[in-house]
């Protein structure tokens, strides 16, 4: 009966820590996406349906938001890297995997993998990383100095809606941008926790990394990925803002040239 207990635990953690809209068993790969600040997994899920049957898809649901808005945020980057290493540990063995993240994303998908390799010799097949500086470069220590917890909401939901992460037909709901506000927030104050410093001689990775921007947001210091992995780096800048990524012609461009990395990866 333990046992059984067991595996209906494992599915639990699964199902409140994973969304994953088109389940693909016998896919070769996985993609794992890491939400921006803020965010819940309802784009980046929606991804599952438009790769190829070679792809399966996972979006990864913090504390504090959707299903889980019962729970309490995270309180650390520490703690994210643990609950995703715990629940996803035996399929990241079964199968190669990848990961996407924007933004805040970008910073979390980082943390995992380092954990990854460093505990568990586990390595994704590719990184792709999506508005997002190297998390050892100094413009990323400038981000985590920015004063998000004495800023006023108002200033807060601004800076979101020039950024455009606040749908338009959210925009007039107090109540969802009060909880976008306090999301995004705590979010922020997880990466302040985020600390990663490269040895001189230390190259974590050894997997390719692919670096996407948009051509109107801020420059990222995306030169200093090269720094840490021994494979290939690339970049691309699409055209719009912060979130290029939800243009429809950006995301056909993402999944044919994710799909291509992650299927020639596997050769």
């Amino acid at each position: 009966m333990q046992a059984m207990a067991g595996r209906g635990d494992s599915t639990q953690e699964m199902e409140k820590l994973i969304a994953c809209l088109h389940k693909r068993p016998d896919a070769l790969f996985r993609l794992i996406c890491f939400p921006w600040a803020g965010g819940g997994t309802l784009q980046l899920a929606q991804w599952g349906k438009l790769f190829s049957d070679s792809i399966e898809v996972f979006c990864i649901r913090l504390p504090g938001r959707e299903t889980r808005l019962k729970e309490p945020f995270a309180k650390d980057m520490t703690s994210i890297v643990n609950e995703v290493t715990n629940v996803l540990l035996k399929e990241l063995k079964e199968k190669p995997f990848a990961f996407f993240g924007h933004s805040f994303g970008s910073y979390m998908s980082f943390a995992v993998a380092l954990h990854l390799k460093e505990k568990y010799g586990l390595e994704p097949v590719h990184l792709f990383m999506s508005g997002g500086h190297a998390p050892h470069s100094e413009r990323f220590r400038a981000l985590k100095s920015l004063p998000i917890s004495d800023t006023k909401d108002e200033e807060v939901i601004a800076r979101l809606q020039v950024l455009g992460g606040i749908p338009s037909e959210l925009q007039h709901y107090e109540g969802i941008l009060k909880q976008m506000v306090l999301t995004f927030r705590e979010d922020f104050r997880v990466l302040q926790t985020f600390l990663f410093e490269k040895a001189e001689m230390d190259i974590p990775f050894s997997c390719d990394i692919t670096c996407f921007n948009g051509s109107d947001d801020e420059v990222y210091d995306v030169q200093a990925w090269k720094e840490l992995t021994s494979g290939d780096t690339s970049f691309y800048e699409l055209p719009g803002g912060h979130f290029y990524l939800l243009e429809p012609s950006n995301e056909t461009f993402l999944m044919k040239h994710i799909t291509r990395c992650i299927e020639n990866a596997g050769l």
